[in-house]
């Protein structure tokens, strides 16, 4: 018992309480507009899930700030073995959606569903981080490259064969190209991956993207696809008519002409923005954008002021994580990006998410508890 004051003393001495408040800030926001997005149902699951989620979310992040990630990453192989077992286990307890999507386990024991890809993001950011630390005196040679490059393909893999949840996999690819160029890793790398991605795409356009995941993107370009509205083009059409009718300050909480009839069937949790900007309009969407941009911004600070050079990659990957589903959930709901099923980070309906989302932030917490005092770099890039 002792033990445990102890290290709750230790957070709240030196661990990133800040990062703390706008975390458990953007979720209560969150809930209160998944309350407004699920009223229609009468049902009160989705606001028990999503608080409890909270409370465990807050204990996980304390939990983790007390752990030194170092210890973690000593063991990336067990990591990475971790990643591709539990992905797996989608082949036996995983759950299709009514796209296919086979991303959620259903396991016998617990009373909500998981997504695995949601946990294996965290430790994916460790093993990319410590692997280029562990290679930082030639981290731009070809082994050094090609071990980050398949330990991202494996993880990009397993997700598409497995539980063919696009969204997911372009997260990974995202994450490993940010941590690599802020990591260090030369230029001429990302051309001729480039060149090497723009080969292969149509083997991957022919045998690996659905045909509906095709029509959502050449809709864009195709004005045949869909002209009636009523096909791949509704839940954007949709989201665009309830953002348009909020306005400057919106139609009022809980008082949403179309959310309160459920307009969208995805209202609480790929298109909540949508939600927010009906019933609390621009100014609702610009106090959203701006409670996320702080916490990455929290993320990226606490990553450049740390002389750590695996920690500064955690951070910056972890906060990357969060730039890509904020710029594609909004991009979604807004109709220039297609349908690819991300949730807003914090905002979205989702336990397993705001869980997942909580440990690595605790990551960065701990990280900015323990400064190392030995390096001296100010630089997040090595030097040559």
């Amino acid at each position: 018992m002792r033990k445990l004051w102890n290290g709750v003393t230790e957070f709240y001495r030196r661990g990133d309480l800040l990062l703390l408040f706008l975390c458990v800030a953007a979720t209560l926001f969150g809930i209160v507009m998944i309350a407004s997005a699920t009223r229609y149902s009468g049902s009160s699951r989705y606001l028990v899930v999503q608080s409890a989620a909270l409370v465990l979310g807050v204990l996980l992040y304390v939990a983790v700030s007390l752990l030194d990630i170092e210890i973690l990453a000593e063991h990336r192989q067990l990591l990475l073995v971790f990643n591709v077992l539990f992905l797996s286990m989608l082949y036996v307890w995983g759950v299709e959606d009514n796209t296919g999507n086979r991303a959620w386990l259903d396991l016998p024991l617990l009373p909500v569903n998981i997504q695995p890809a949601e946990i294996c993001k965290i430790t994916f950011v460790i093993c990319i981080a410590k692997t280029m630390n562990t290679n930082r005196s030639k981290l731009s040679s070809v082994r050094s490259v090609g071990s980050i490059v398949l330990q991202t393909l494996l993880m990009m893999g397993l997700i598409m064969v497995i539980s063919r949840d696009a969204g997911s996999a372009v997260v990974f690819l995202f994450i490993f190209l940010v941590i690599a160029y802020v990591g260090g890793v030369r230029s001429w790398w990302f051309v001729a991956g480039l060149v090497l991605a723009a080969a292969v795409f149509p083997l991957l356009w022919k045998y690996f993207i659905q045909d509906y995941q095709k029509e959502r993107i050449l809709m864009f370009w195709d004005a045949s696809i869909d002209p009636e509205g009523k096909g791949v083009r509704w839940d954007t059409n949709r989201s665009i008519a309830m953002l348009s009718g909020g306005g400057i300050s919106g139609q009022g909480l809980f008082k949403g002409t179309m959310l309160q009839n459920h307009a969208i069937a995805a209202q609480h949790t790929d298109f909540i923005f949508s939600a927010i900007g009906e019933e609390l309009g621009i100014l609702g969407c610009l106090f959203t954008l701006l409670l996320l941009t702080a916490i990455v911004g929290r993320c990226v600070q606490v990553g450049l002021k740390t002389p750590n050079y695996m920690n500064r990659l955690i951070c910056i990957g972890l906060a990357s994580m969060l730039i890509f589903q904020i710029l594609i959930n909004v991009g979604m709901c807004i109709g220039v990006f297609p349908v690819i099923g991300l949730t807003l980070p914090f905002i979205s309906y989702g336990g397993s998410s705001i869980i997942t989302l909580f440990l690595s932030m605790g990551i960065v917490s701990g990280i900015h508890m323990r400064p190392d005092p030995e390096s001296k770099s100010p630089y997040i890039q090595p030097r040559y």
